[in-house]
């Protein structure tokens, strides 16, 4: 039951990344039709993480109040609608709305989600169903650009139908299987606010900050990638389709072969800094190849740094946080929101001025977290144990 329950919920969020991910390869589609610029393209992609970042507070406390279950069948309803009124949107407003609604769908299928599995799992298991999770919201993100370029092919509006359906499908199943869990903790106030302080403390604030650093690099480039091919190479759907599920087959391939033989190997801030420089070289590159082989030979090989970078922090903080486990899931999802509101916004604005500036400007935040780098140190054993007045 217990891993039937678990499956549903990282079914849940893995479609709901999905549909996230559906819109970039068919924006260069709806920004001909409708004639707008890449600085609107990078708003109407960060329109949804921004808010998903404001409502999250709020339903981080109803999902306490009125329970695990309801909040997620209520969100995966919200984004099955958002995602039929973008597939139905002639207007630039009703893109905006739709974006809205789909990132206030997530504001409550996220917390439910990290609550729910929180109650049904040990502390023991925990960190592994908490990986289980970053795993599916990954996935679901990198591959649905690919997932949308080959449905777009039967029409630019199909990819935002079937996720609709596919939405509406989870919340029905989530409806019929999940059954409301048994409260394992209660987290009070006071513990929350407590918990602001602590992402400053010196063993957190630099994993986290690395967190945003990528979430911002890998949004602004893949928001962008779509309509910089287009622009520059004249690719089509299916090329971008091909060019983003190639990257992240084989960003898939390295998790699984590479990642816990180079954790073992060069440990967890190791496998960061080198992801951080291949991405840096890589995203640099981008801009200075010439023909379609050697732009998909740099996709496929960018999402590798990618890929490597947030498995690799997820499993250090694991190991850092103790029993603080609930709280740093938390953290990690808001340093990755807000790296996903800013990487699209800047990047549509840079994208304006020249085509190349959102990769040289990724890479060059990229750059400062190989810095920052420098001086993440792996704590002692004694000071993994963070303690509450140790914190000022």
């Amino acid at each position: 039951m217990q891993k039937m329950a678990l499956s549903i919920l990282l079914l849940n969020l893995f479609i709901a990344f999905l549909g996230i991910g559906l819109v970039i390869p068919v924006l260069p589609t709806i920004m001909n039709e409708l004639h707008l610029s890449g600085s609107v393209v990078g708003n109407l992609v960060a329109a949804f993480a921004l808010a998903q970042l404001i409502i999250s507070p709020l339903t981080g406390r109803w999902v306490d109040q009125f329970g695990r279950k309801i909040m997620i069948v209520i969100g995966l309803i919200l984004f099955s609608f958002s995602e039929f009124l973008f597939g139905l949107a002639q207007s630039v407003e009703i893109l905006f709305i739709s974006r809205v609604i789909g990132g206030i769908s997530a504001a409550f299928i996220m917390p439910a989600v990290t609550a729910f599995i929180a109650d049904i799992t040990t502390i023991e298991m925990r960190p592994k169903a908490l990986g289980y999770m970053s795993a599916a919201i990954s996935t679901g993100f990198i591959i649905g650009p690919g997932i949308g370029g080959f449905l777009a092919e039967f029409g630019p509006r199909i990819p935002f139908f079937a996720a609709g359906f596919l939405a509406m499908f989870a919340g029905i199943l989530s409806q019929i299987t999940l059954k409301e869990p048994e409260r394992t903790y209660e987290e009070t106030e006071e513990k929350q606010v407590s918990g602001w302080r602590r992402v400053f403390a010196p063993i957190y604030f630099i994993p986290l900050m690395i967190i945003f650093i990528s979430s911002f690099s890998l949004t602004s480039f893949e928001s962008l990638f779509a309509l910089y091919v287009d622009h520059k190479f004249a690719f089509t759907p299916k090329d971008i389709a091909i060019a983003i599920t190639g990257g992240a087959i084989v960003g898939a391939i390295a998790q699984l072969v590479l990642f816990d033989r180079l954790a073992k190997w060069i440990g967890e801030i190791g496998v960061v800094r080198y992801s951080l420089i291949i991405s840096v070289i890589l995203l640099i590159l981008m801009t200075v190849v010439t023909n379609y082989v050697n732009v998909l030979l740099v996709t496929f090989i960018v999402f590798i740094g990618f890929d490597l970078i947030r498995p690799a922090v997820t499993s250090y903080l694991s190991k850092v946080a103790g029993n603080e486990q609930g709280f740093v899931g938390g953290m990690n999802s808001m340093f990755t929101s807000i790296g996903n509101v800013i990487g699209p916004i800047i990047g549509g604005l840079l994208f304006d001025v020249k085509l190349d500036y959102p990769f040289y400007f990724a890479a060059l935040v990229l750059a400062f977290g190989l810095l920052m780098t420098i001086r993440w140190k792996k704590p002692v054993e004694s000071s993994i144990k963070l303690k509450e007045n140790e914190i000022p």
